[in-house]
């Protein structure tokens, strides 16, 4: 439901230069979730921005109370991650941003079809992004990535940006890489698009499975209960102490169960300049976190041979 999507060659793209369009730069500050993919803080520095992490809820998106601390003088625009495909409180999101009169960035890579509200992922920032790889939702066989906005201004500066600030053939106003969404992996898109309702209520019925047969063994990700709200299931995130036994007895059984975001982006060497991290509760999450298989050419034999795994660990072998 917006009025322009510019393609561009990845999510990461797609961040660096919403920023860059939105005139983000140096002495200017960022927020955004400690809990995500390297480039959300990556991306914010490259502009010449310091990025600001705040702390995550325990449902693994932004915490609204952590963000509004975080706001000073400098901070130019608040940039969520809708975890998971779980869309995070954009309302208190969108009110704490027009209140301190800045930006309201939309990170929906990892919620395509997820809705809040009725309102779709990535239909409420001043800009919107998504990252469209291989392990997306909606995917495509390489890397590939949109931006949404509404103002026709921002679409200008947008396509000028993707390639290499040239406003026309020939002349270039402004550094920029060449960032355009190749023809091919387009098509692949617009072909996948068809049946991307299907591949998200595939995602739901595995995710509900789980829910019913680990709840008791792990904390378990639940779906919004809010009404019309439905999550998107890009991965499915278990949290146990035991996280690290179990990670190497579901490799050692052939599943395929991994680490995702067990690092906290502040955490990064590449941040250890900055000091201020009060990130109590994304610590705690990130010692916990695992992720299970959860993609749609699963079938239930697939999935029971996960839940049985899973319950045999925390029953001593037996399911």
């Amino acid at each position: 439901n917006r009025r322009f999507a510019i393609g561009v060659g990845s999510g990461t793209d797609a961040i660096f230069l919403a920023l860059k369009a939105l005139g983000i730069g140096n002495g200017d500050q960022v927020i955004t979730s400690s809990i995500s993919w390297l480039a959300s803080g990556t991306t914010i520095a490259q502009t010449g921005a310091q990025p600001v992490f705040a702390d995550t809820n325990d449902d693994l998106n932004i915490d609204v109370k952590s963000v509004r601390k975080c706001i000073t003088s400098k901070t130019k625009a608040i940039m969520p991650v809708h975890y998971a495909g779980k869309i995070c409180d954009l309302e208190a999101l969108r009110e704490s941003a027009k209140e301190f009169g800045i930006l309201l960035i939309e990170d929906a890579s990892q919620a395509f079809g997820a809705r809040r509200f009725n309102k779709p992922a990535g239909s409420q920032g001043d800009v919107s992004i998504f990252s469209l790889n291989p392990m997306k939702v909606l995917s495509a066989i390489g890397e590939a990535g949109i931006i949404l906005c509404n103002d026709k201004n921002l679409l200008k500066k947008l396509c000028a940006l993707r390639y290499h600030g040239m406003y026309d053939k020939w002349r270039s106003e402004e550094l920029a890489p060449n960032a355009r969404l190749d023809t091919i992996q387009a098509s692949i898109l617009l072909k996948r698009l068809n049946r991307v309702e299907k591949t998200i209520l595939r995602r739901a019925e595995i995710a509900n499975k789980y829910i019913q047969a680990l709840a008791k063994y792990v904390r378990t990700p639940h779906e919004s209960n809010l009404p019309k709200t439905r999550d998107s299931w890009f991965v499915y995130a278990i949290r146990t102490p035991t996280r690290n036994a179990l990670l190497d007895y579901l490799n050692a059984n052939g599943i395929e169960a991994v680490l995702r975001e067990h690092i906290p982006v502040p955490d990064q060497p590449v941040f250890s300049v900055i000091k201020n991290k009060s990130i109590k509760n994304t610590r705690r999450i990130a010692d916990e976190l695992i992720c299970l298989p959860l993609h749609e050419h699963m079938n239930n034999s697939d999935v029971n041979t996960v839940i049985n795994t899973v319950v045999s660990f925390f029953n001593g072998g037996r399911v």
